[in-house]
């Protein structure tokens, strides 16, 4: 369990495991632990770093904004921190959306990059999503208290009362609007994307963001020669809110690590 000062930040990062970096990325009003379904069998062979992001578990807030885009720039510092010249990044909702914001703006970092249950638009989320998006705000955080999510920011984070910031930063960035495709045909590093088949992103949406990484335009042939380095994958029996615990995402995310 350590911390490294990047961008003014004292990020917190723990390790399990040994070999080539693997970095986690939680979603939002989460932590690392909330990888602790996949961190067994990814630490069997990679040397596997579950990261809190800016606000977020045992990581200190800044005096600044929740954007992907910096908490991105705080990932290639971290790979820095590190001593790794690459890493593959696998990153849940807001922490993919972190983990595809590095891939775009520190392409050299990054080997292979699985984006899990994220759009790269903000209308890839359902409409109903978008609408409760929109309502969130900071004066949540009082009913929220009730939720799993509460329970861990008031046991890891430096200082528990700042749970209504956290709701309120959030809330603010959920609601900006945002549109990545024309970056996505440019990331350079083999891209795995996974969602539920019940997920909160439209499955059209999911179709259109493997197109932009240049998945499924044309057929692979016969001896798959023209095989896009992208994949997609779409877990039976799943929802945006239990995908980490779906028994396949390990093995669907294992063999693509490893190739």
């Amino acid at each position: 369990m350590s911390y490294a000062e990047v961008n003014g930040l004292p990020l917190y990062f723990e390790e399990h495991g040994s070999g080539e970096p693997l970095i986690l990325l939680h979603g939002g009003l989460g932590a690392g632990e909330m990888f602790a379904p996949l961190v067994p069998a990814l630490s069997e062979h990679r040397r596997v770093i579950l990261v809190d992001l800016q606000g977020h578990g045992r990581t200190a807030d800044v005096d600044r904004p929740l954007r992907p885009e910096l908490m991105a720039d705080d990932i290639a510092a971290l790979i820095k921190h590190l001593g790794a010249e690459q890493a593959d990044l696998l990153g849940y909702s807001m922490g993919a959306g972190v983990a595809l914001r590095v891939a775009v703006q520190h392409p050299r970092v990054v080997r292979r990059l699985v984006v899990v249950s994220m759009p790269c638009r903000r209308d890839g989320w359902h409409p109903e999503v978008v609408a409760a998006m929109d309502r969130t705000s900071a004066q949540a955080a009082v009913m929220m208290k009730q939720s799993p999510a509460y329970e861990a920011y008031s046991r890891l984070a430096p200082r528990p009362q700042d749970w209504p910031v956290l709701v309120g930063k959030t809330a603010e960035l959920v609601q900006r609007d945002y549109d990545w495709s024309a970056e996505i045909p440019a990331v350079t590093a083999p891209t795995l994307l996974v969602f539920a088949d019940a997920d909160a992103i439209r499955p059209a949406h999911m179709v259109e963001f493997y197109a932009l990484l240049g998945g499924g335009l044309k057929d692979a042939g016969f001896d798959g020669s023209d095989r896009s380095t992208a994949q997609l994958a779409v877990l039976p029996g799943a929802s945006h809110y239990d995908i980490l615990a779906h028994p396949a995402l390990t093995a669907t995310v294992t063999p693509f690590l490893a190739s």
